[in-house]
């Protein structure tokens, strides 16, 4: 909701991986296939925009568009992993955006998040602040 913001997700992805290694081989035989394996991904997600509020135009309003439907999204992924399976049948639609592709592999399985929420005490942000949480 600034002029200076960049207006995109940024996403910051480590992997790290663990090869077994006999002692006196100088190689791991299969060098493949790591025994372990860990991905973090660290993810700056742009904030939502009210078009109206903002007053973006153009290109902006076009940049503003595709954050909101890259959040709404990822915000239908969530709710299809928290539904109870065994009531109904949920498919997990990742492929609705790049963002839940991307994280995939990091939003279901055995996985852990972790979540830093940027909120405004100001009452004119009310709205965004309550979207966020």
């Amino acid at each position: 909701m600034n002029e200076q913001s960049s207006r995109s997700h940024g996403i910051f992805t480590i992997t790290i991986e663990q090869f077994a290694r006999d002692d006196g081989q100088e190689e791991p035989e299969n060098l493949n296939k790591p025994d372990r394996s860990a991905k973090f991904h660290f993810v700056d997600l742009a904030g939502s925009e009210r078009a109206k509020k903002t007053g973006a135009e153009g290109k902006t309003f076009k940049e503003g568009v595709n954050i909101n439907m890259g959040l709404l999204a990822l915000g239908n992924v969530i709710s299809a992993l928290t539904e109870d399976s065994s009531k109904r049948n949920v498919h997990v639609r990742y492929r609705d955006s790049k963002l839940t592709r991307l994280l995939q592999d990091s939003l279901g399985g055995n996985s852990r998040t972790t979540m830093i929420a940027c909120c405004s005490p100001a009452e004119t942000n009310f709205a965004e602040t309550l979207g966020t949480l």
